[in-house]
């Protein structure tokens, strides 16, 4: 296919075959070089019934479930547009919660290994059960899968100030826990509360360097700061929810006249029995996932208390692998959308009404995970921000997890990461040489495309003192 540089760090893909809209996509040729697959999938969405304005990829975009990882893409919901899990993917709202210490880099030196020593113990990860929060009492699964990190501080893990710090409160409106398999609710009644495995972590970080002290200071952080990162999702819950629904697309497709090139990217209308069943089925695993980093987050708070008498406050907490209801204006008219992003992070603007008021004149924050031994980032969204106000989740993988574990054994990976002055708490050897920063593409250069092609503006880099993996 033919990738025209419409301008720097913007290339498009013309429409043709079924294509009803072009391809867009935002990064640099560097960061394309591996990425022919991607793109083919860029040219699959294009082709859903509904979709508007482009398909649109990110500058950290990789191949992924139907839509590729960095993937976006807005159906008209009054038009005949579609929904498809394979553009939220299997890890429903996997996304990143940022908490910032009241304390400095200096003054908690001495307590990083207690510190890094009470996670190992607290955290629970892997990819099986266990979890903070031990289910007992009955219907306390779907209040969680109803009321997200809402229901949490109700029961007393956190406080009311995270709600107003988080993506839709806490909590999105429309779960409909009647739609969730019995399955789902067995794979998820076990792991409330848990890391995970794969490239979920919890890192302890320094704030390295503000670039927008204005907007750093609004969001509650400032340079030599200690902060706590966490990445996670809806675990096993949000995993058979996807494939549930996948099933059921599959089998519908027909009854509506839609046909797709790829059976991956399975959908039916937002309006649909099946459309509607999905959302609701997705929104309570998003619940499920707010509660998760919501109940990491306490836990993490208890240790950094006892250890090091240390406060966490929440910076923010947003996802990456959802499909939301929300107003755009396309092609001169305002619409009701359903847009679907899958490792593409929401980035709202100065001014945007559903920001918390405290934050509304300096843009959302947008929280980028780096990889071991590399730096995370924290952007704000800007006016005129293009693909619905997106932009890029993460540095975007480059080799398979078996490639990675190839390249380098887990000791060697502890050992190098340690002396660079990082301590390492993995669950396993294995799972840790999977997650190698080679196996990822330069986090740096992600974010710098991103901003370059003016989705995002970069506030502030982190870089890690210590990284909890599964």
């Amino acid at each position: 296919m033919e990738l025209v540089e419409e301008r720097p760090y913007r290339f498009r893909i013309e429409p043709r075959g079924g294509m009803r809209v072009p391809g867009v996509v935002f990064a640099s040729r560097a960061l394309l070089a591996d990425a022919e697959e991607s793109l083919k999938q860029v040219v699959n969405v294009a082709t859903l019934p509904g979709i508007v304005a482009a398909s649109y990829a990110m500058p950290d975009i990789h191949w992924g479930y139907g839509f590729p990882i960095g993937g976006v893409a807005a159906t008209d919901v009054d038009h005949g547009g579609v929904v498809s899990p394979g553009g939220v993917g299997f890890d429903i709202s996997c996304g990143v919660r940022l908490l910032a210490a009241d304390t400095d880099r200096r003054a908690l030196e001495p307590a990083l290994p207690a510190v890094m020593d009470g996670l190992d113990r607290a955290i629970p990860r892997g990819a099986g059960p266990g979890g903070v929060w031990h289910l007992t009492g009955p219907g306390q699964l779907e209040r969680i899968l109803q009321g997200g990190s809402r229901y949490a501080v109700e029961q007393g893990y956190g406080e009311e100030r995270d709600l107003m710090r988080c993506e839709d409160g806490g909590a999105v409106a429309d779960a409909d826990v009647t739609r969730v398999s019995e399955r789902a609710r067995e794979r998820g009644s076990g792991q409330v509360g848990s890391l995970g495995s794969a490239n979920h972590f919890l890192e302890v970080q320094q704030v390295a360097e503000v670039y927008d002290e204005t907007v750093a200071a609004a969001f509650g952080i400032a340079a030599g700061q200690v902060c706590v990162m966490i990445h996670c999702g809806s675990r096993g819950l949000g995993h058979q929810i996807c494939t549930d629904h996948v099933r059921a697309m599959d089998r519908a497709m027909t009854r509506y006249g839609i046909t797709v090139p790829d059976r991956q990217l399975a959908c039916t209308p937002v309006h649909s029995p099946e459309g509607r069943a999905y959302l609701g089925a997705m929104a309570a695993a998003a619940n499920y996932g707010r509660a998760n980093r919501q109940l990491l987050s306490d836990a993490a708070r208890r240790v950094f208390r006892s250890a090091a008498g240390t406060r966490l406050s929440l910076v923010y907490d947003v996802s990456h692998n959802l499909a939301k209801a929300e107003t755009h204006t396309v092609a001169g008219r305002r619409r009701r959308l359903c847009v679907h992003r899958k490792g593409a992070t929401r980035a709202f603007p100065p001014g945007h009404p559903d920001l918390p008021e405290d934050l509304r004149e300096f843009g959302q924050p947008v929280l980028i995970p780096g990889t071991m031994g590399t730096a995370s980032y924290v952007l704000t969204g800007v006016p005129g921000g293009d693909a619905f106000f997106s932009t890029c989740h993460g540095a975007g993988r480059v080799m398979s997890r078996h490639q990675a574990a190839r390249a380098v054994t887990g000791t060697e990976l502890r050992a190098r990461l340690e002396a660079g002055g990082i301590a390492v708490r993995p669950r396993s050897l294995r799972g840790l040489s999977e997650e190698t920063p080679e196996a990822y593409k330069d986090v740096g250069e992600v974010v710098a495309a991103s901003e370059s092609a003016g989705l995002c503006r970069t506030v502030a880099r982190l870089v890690p003192l210590g990284v909890l993996k599964g």
